[in-house]
């Protein structure tokens, strides 16, 4: 973990475009399992309010890094890639809520199964309410049913992705450059989707590690 104390580091949007999952388990580091085991257990077994309160800020003062630092390089599906997903989502939140609430509306208006409801977002979803999910999605990994906290944050993906589509289609013609950059953000939170709904499946056969 980094030393000290630093400015939160900025995650550009091209980055989360560029950004795979962690496809070989081979890069798995004991630190970071046993860093994510540590922390989850220690928290679930005494969640005290301001502990869990700053767990879910962290990334807010010690910067996406710090988070990056111990899990990026995790499997997908294992417990410190599911964490470092999580972190990443709600900075990519919190650092444009505006585009993420339009994003996300969309999604919702085209949702033809149950993800709306199982993300846990107020209608209509306006930027001070996606960030507040953002939050409580965390809450609930730390204080709450894991299982659901994974499920609500890859149903808020499958909705992201289905609104990034359908806004690229939107923009094909008259931006195309635009509609590109939608198109590569929502197959990546499709990926990201089904990672996190994979992790939630570990976890309830007391498999994610």
């Amino acid at each position: 973990m980094a030393d000290g104390f630093h400015k939160p580091t900025k995650f550009p949007s091209r980055v989360f475009e560029a950004f795979h999952g962690g496809d070989d388990p081979a890069t798995l580091s004991r630190v970071a399992h046993e860093t994510a085991n540590a922390l989850l257990s220690r928290v679930r077994e005494n969640p005290d309010p301001a502990v869990v309160e700053r767990l879910v800020a962290y990334t807010d003062e010690h910067g996406i890094d710090a988070v990056a630092e111990l899990w990026a390089q995790a499997s997908a599906r294992s417990l410190p890639g599911a964490l470092w997903r999580l972190y990443l989502l709600r900075l990519l939140i919190r650092q444009d809520p505006t585009g993420t609430a339009f994003l996300f509306q969309r999604g919702t208006e085209l949702a033809v199964g149950v993800d709306p409801v199982v993300a846990g977002a107020p209608t209509p979803t306006g930027p001070e309410e996606v960030v507040a999910l953002a939050d409580d999605i965390l809450h609930g990994i730390f204080a709450g049913d894991f299982g659901i906290a994974l499920d609500r944050a890859a149903a808020f993906c499958r909705i992201m992705a289905g609104g990034a589509t359908s806004i690229a289609d939107d923009s094909e013609a008259t931006e195309p450059e635009r509609s590109s950059e939608l198109t590569t953000r929502a197959l990546r939170f499709s990926e990201l989707g089904q990672e996190l709904g994979a992790c939630a499946r570990l976890w309830r056969s007391y498999s994610l590690d």
